[in-house]
């Protein structure tokens, strides 16, 4: 499968818009919606949860069941207080980085439509030197043009309400892909991809597919750990991102190395199951898609911690897609990598069987 094929004009099409749209964590569904209308001529059936994660099913009436997983939230901000002179701070809803706002536009998401702002900061001139204090979540704000606190409320900006950046898709040099919430709608994007090319090919499974795309992960893996307890899977390759470790200020004695470019990042953590692993790896060999390698301590930081440590316990495992300056408004994959990802998804999957138990033992 080459990668023009794999990422063609309507699949582009597809991550541009579903990039753009914004879906804040707990606010994913409009998100959810453009995934699943994608999605539809390549499932037999969707299920949705309360909180709104969306799983597209092929073979739904297969009592063996394997999970696809990438989560659909993106980072954001929350109102937090408005000052009387009509200034708006935030707390954080995810991991949101204060070193990035000052400068930075932002979409505050309101009832009577979407408020623009800018995350203020105070000129070079006015700070002295070396006592300039540094951007914290205690002392960023955001300016919305009001004069006071009243005008702000007569917007309909009110505590509570969500801020997103606006920032939208590029290509950087024709093979890199640029935009915020590339963690993880990327994943989002990819699984979909798989549920495509196991349509286009005719390929038949013999167990349930269930291509879960989970909320509420950047806030502890809440969707995944709902969703998991509905679907009861038997087997879970989930999909995410992981860091680039080749930019300047970051050690690779302590964070490994991986690189975009380089191939999709195989996991090794506790969660991950040893048998599924190495089914992926030799997916990988067998079909001469490059891979790297990363090993986590307790725990992965991902889905893959939620379905691996449910319904007493899944034979779960993890690739990633590596990604520069995560949690920025520029984050970065590569054009190749994505495709690489969702190769080794689709020959993976290939590779379980329906009824294997996934013991050590047998």
């Amino acid at each position: 499968m080459k990668t023009d094929h794999i990422l063609n004009d309507e699949a582009l099409k597809f991550l541009e818009d579903y990039l753009n749209n914004a879906s804040p964590t707990g606010y994913e569904a409009q998100g959810q919606q453009i995934w699943m209308n994608y999605l539809r001529p390549y499932v037999d059936e969707f299920i949705t949860d309360t909180y709104g994660t969306a799983v597209g099913v092929i073979n739904p009436k297969a009592a063996y069941k394997v999970v696809i997983e990438a989560h659909s939230d993106e980072i954001s901000w929350y109102v937090n207080y408005i000052s009387d002179n009509g200034l708006i701070y935030v707390i954080r809803n995810g991991g949101s980085d204060h070193q990035i706002a000052p400068s930075k536009w932002v979409n505050i998401h309101t009832k009577k439509g979407i408020v623009e702002g800018v995350f203020g900061w105070p000129a070079i001139h006015t700070r002295k030197p070396g006592k300039e204090e540094n951007p914290k979540l205690e002392n960023i704000f955001i300016d919305i043009g009001a004069k006071d606190k009243k005008e702000v409320e007569e917007m309909g900006v009110h505590v509570g309400c969500v801020i997103t950046y606006p920032d939208s898709f590029k290509v950087l040099n024709k093979n890199q892909f640029v935009c915020r919430a590339l963690d993880n709608r990327a994943g989002g994007f990819m699984i979909a991809q798989v549920a495509r090319l196991l349509k286009e090919n005719n390929i038949e499974l013999p167990f349930g597919l269930y291509i879960t795309n989970s909320v509420q992960e950047e806030i502890g893996l809440r969707g995944a750990e709902m969703i998991t307890q509905r679907i009861k899977p038997n087997a879970a390759i989930i999909t995410d991102v992981c860091h680039d470790t080749t930019t300047p200020m970051i050690s690779k004695i302590e964070q490994g190395e991986s690189k975009i470019g380089d191939g999709p990042v195989i996991s090794y953590a506790p969660a991950i199951h040893h048998i599924i692993r190495e089914r992926i790896i030799e997916a990988a060999e067998e079909n001469e898609i490059p891979f790297q390698r990363h090993a986590s301590s307790r725990y992965t930081g991902t889905d893959t911690d939620a379905f691996a440590y449910s319904n007493g316990g899944v034979a779960s495992a993890l690739i990633s897609l590596p990604l520069r300056y995560m949690h920025t408004t520029v984050e970065t994959v590569h054009k190749e990598d994505v495709a690489n990802v969702i190769r080794l998804i689709y020959h993976s999957v290939q590779k379980i069987k329906a009824g294997e138990s996934f013991s050590y033992f047998d």
